[in-house]
Formats: structure tokens, C-alpha cells, sequence
């Protein structure tokens, strides 16, 4: 069966939400940049599977000799390094800039998760949504908590005995019928 369109694409620009959420922060402090890079694709998998979005996450290569890349983490979610030399601005803008003209743009959103607030402007003049990183934080630990509740498992009964998981009438009128009294 082919897969539906997503709702949304959310374009991620990854090091500047590295650098907002505090927990990632301090894992790129103590443990370095590929850590906290994991842990931003880890804590959106769940996120853009739940929303039903098409996640890309962008990470500038602009510091490294190598040419552009894609990973493809979940059906929901891809990594996009830049070509050496292009920031993930440039490379998020020209996505916006490129989909303003697609016809995608009648049946999905695009939405850019940044706190730059240069980069805030340009896409909102593209027409894409703009969802800071703080935004997209909270947003990601409101489904974690949700999902992690769905899947509790309900409350068992605080005796073996069936006649406990009844509601109070029914126990007394299997009491009752017990006892032979109508």
C-alpha cells in the first residue's frame, strides 16, 4: 500500500536547535557534536512519526570537505548535510523558496524550525509556518509524555478474585444470589 502524503514538511535547521535545547547543549559540551546530533534525530523519530510529518533534519557541512548528503532514518524522518561551503540557512531557504511554486503547497504545510530570527523572516516571506526551537522542544516532550501515558498499562484489579473488579451492585446482587435471598 503506498504510503499517504504527510501533512507537513519540517524543515530542522539541527545545529541551531542543538544550540536552544538545554539537554542537547550540555551532551554537545561534555560529550562533543555527534552526540547531541543522535540525540536531536532520536527525539524527533518518535515526534514526526506521531505528527505524521516529513522531517528533515539540515546540518551544515560547511566546515568539511565533502559533498552533500541525505540518511534516511525512519519513513518520516531523513538527515540532509549541506555541500561543503552551503549553511543550512541557504539550503532551508532554497526549499522554501522551491516549494512556493510546487502545487505540494494546497495540500501540505511547510514549516521551518528555527530560532534565527533572520532565517524566521526570509521563510515567512516564502510563505513556509515558523515554529522556534524552544516551540519545537516543548512540543516534542508534550507527545513523549502522551505516548508514554497510551501506553501505561491499565490498572489491575487490587484483588485476584473477579467478584472485586464488579461494580458495588453487581457484587451484592451476586451476594444475593449467593446467599438465596431474591
Amino acid at each position: 500500500m503506498p504510503r499517504s502524503s504527510p501533512q507537513a514538511v519540517l524543515l530542522v535547521d539541527g545545529y541551531n536547535v542543538v544550540g536552544r535545547w538545554a539537554d542537547l547543549r550540555q551532551v554537545c559540551d561534555r560529550d562533543g557534536l555527534e552526540p547531541a546530533r543522535r540525540q536531536l534525530i532520536e527525539a524527533l523519530a518518535g515526534y514526526s512519526t506521531f505528527q505524521g510529518f516529513d522531517t528533515q533534519i539540515v546540518f551544515d557541512s560547511q566546515y568539511r570537505d565533502t559533498g552533500s548528503s541525505r540518511e534516511v532514518i525512519t519513513p518520516n524522518l531523513s538527515v540532509c548535510y549541506t555541500d561543503f561551503g552551503q549553511t543550512a540557512d541557504s539550503y532551508i531557504e532554497k526549499a522554501c523558496a522551491d516549494f512556493r511554486y510546487d502545487l505540494r503547497k494546497f495540500q501540505q504545510r511547510l514549516i521551518v524550525a528555527t530560532s534565527d530570527r533572520a532565517q524566521q523572516l526570509t521563510v515567512v516571506g516564502y510563505g513556509a509556518e515558523w515554529l522556534s526551537a524552544e516551540r519545537l522542544g516543548a512540543e516534542v516532550e508534550a507527545i513523549t509524555r502522551r505516548v508514554q501515558r497510551q501506553q501505561k498499562p491499565s490498572k489491575k484489579p487490587s484483588s485476584r478474585f473477579l467478584a472485586h473488579a464488579l461494580d458495588p451492585d453487581a457484587q451484592q446482587r451476586l451476594m444475593k444470589l449467593r446467599f438465596g435471598k431474591q
